[in-house]
């Protein structure tokens, strides 16, 4: 039997129980019955202060809603549930045994050693947070990891659940209940996987979730850092410049980070040309080529891939080209900015003036026949060729014909109604104008 076991409010606790007293199977063949009882506190049975909070013979409980012994007397286990645990059940649990007709009676807690015939029960608001092993992780890359969480099981009837956070999509996760040598009961979930550099300081997390006849469950988490070992990756060159100064720096990840070197080479050369995670080139030293660096520590190393480098002159000649790129193309924007407005505003003015002058349009008409009505009705041909000429800006409402004489070819003025007057006249379409003249 365990000393201490750690209970949960709300939720029940199993106290493992086993016994063994002396010629226990004759004295099993000569009783007709066999009890179990529990007393509280005092392990005396006839002491006042003791509280009988179970007796198997007479099924009593007292102080909790429910008390189950699920171990068999005959084969010598006295495992108990105590259900819905409350703050005061908190206290020094003895076991007692009475095999009936006075066989055998007697309370397991000798005087010599007490704490071992007796079983204390710790009752808590929250649970203990689970058990991460090793708590100390700092593994090599491509090792093989395996993580341990346990969490304790006072009720195995509602064992705790065990999940995991912030691990490897290739992890492989079994979950079990197991019992612990003092027999008590732990769910224990284990965790595999084979680490990788991008796991490196990544915080893996177990969380312990307890059901309980409460509001709401308990929810306890323990957490171990991830230190994985590699060689240098992602190795690469940054270039950087400020005036005539060129930087060049060699940027990678590794673990450990402090011990690592850096060495600098230049295309077609196998002598390295410096050291360190940076290096200036500066007026004359600034040439034309490719450079690469190389990162290494006690895992490995690896180099960049080559960064080409201008020379100081390349540099200006770019600039200052970008820099009359940007200028003409901004020229260029307000140049025909400009010309797109002033285009705008003569269109509008030409609208303008179409619309005042659609009621002043003068047409010249020339006609090789024409055709008139006399006043009695009679059609008359005439092989002179008349010119006529309307103006119709200054035709009004009511004005009457007017007849001028002259020496020449007589001219016949007459009112006209147009039917339809375009704007403008097609240059490859020839309109012909037919009127009806009123001869005077």
């Amino acid at each position: 039997m365990p000393q201490t076991v750690t209970a949960l409010t709300g939720s029940c606790v199993q106290i493992p129980c086993t016994f063994n007293i002396s010629n226990f199977e004759d004295k099993r063949k000569n009783a007709t019955s066999i009890n179990g009882i529990w007393l509280k506190n005092k392990s005396q049975f006839a002491d006042k202060d003791s509280l009988i909070a179970f007796n198997s013979s007479k099924n009593i409980i007292r102080g909790f809603s429910d008390i189950q012994m699920t171990g068999d007397l005959t084969e010598r286990n006295c495992t108990t549930v105590f259900y819905n645990i409350m703050m005061n059940h908190s206290d020094s649990y003895y076991f007692r045994l009475e095999m009936e007709p006075d066989v055998f009676k007697a309370t397991f807690n000798p005087s010599k050693d007490v704490s071992s015939k007796t079983v204390r029960i710790n009752v808590k608001d929250s649970p203990q947070p689970p058990e991460l092993k090793p708590n100390d992780l700092t593994v090599k890359e491509e090792t093989t990891v395996t993580l341990s969480c346990s969490a304790e099981a006072p009720c195995p009837k509602q064992p705790p659940t065990i999940s995991w956070s912030n691990i490897s999509e290739s992890a492989h996760i079994t979950t079990q209940l197991q019992e612990k040598p003092d027999k008590t009961q732990s769910v224990f979930s284990y965790m595999t996987f084979k680490a990788s550099y991008k796991d490196h300081r990544k915080s893996i997390t177990c969380t312990a979730t307890y059901p309980r006849n409460t509001s709401d469950a308990s929810t306890v988490e323990s957490t171990v850092m991830l230190q994985v070992l590699f060689p240098p990756k992602e190795t690469r060159v940054i270039i950087t410049s400020v005036g005539t100064t060129v930087t060049l720096t060699c940027e990678s990840h590794a673990s450990p980070s402090n011990d690592l070197n850096y060495t600098w080479y230049k295309h077609g050369e196998e002598t390295p040309i410096a050291w360190g995670k940076k290096i200036n080139l500066t007026g004359t030293q600034i040439q034309t080529g490719s450079y690469f660096c190389i990162a290494q520590n006690k895992h490995g190393k690896q180099s960049s891939e080559e960064a080409e480098e201008q020379s100081g002159l390349s540099h200006l000649v770019i600039y200052g080209c970008t820099g009359g790129l940007l200028t003409f193309v901004l020229l260029s924007a307000v140049f025909f900015y400009c010309m797109r407005t002033k285009a705008s505003r003569q269109a509008r003015v030409i609208g303008s003036d179409q619309a005042v002058d659609k009621n002043r349009d003068t047409m010249d008409i020339y006609a090789n026949n024409a055709t008139v009505l006399s006043k009695n009705g009679e059609k008359k041909e005439t092989d002179d060729l008349h010119y006529g000429e309307i103006d119709f800006s200054k035709l009004q409402e009511g004005h009457k014909t007017k007849e001028h004489s002259n020496n020449g070819p007589e001219t016949e003025y007459a009112e006209l109604q147009v039917i339809e007057r375009k704007r403008q006249i097609n240059a490859q379409q020839i309109d012909k104008l037919y009127a009806q003249v009123q001869k005077k």
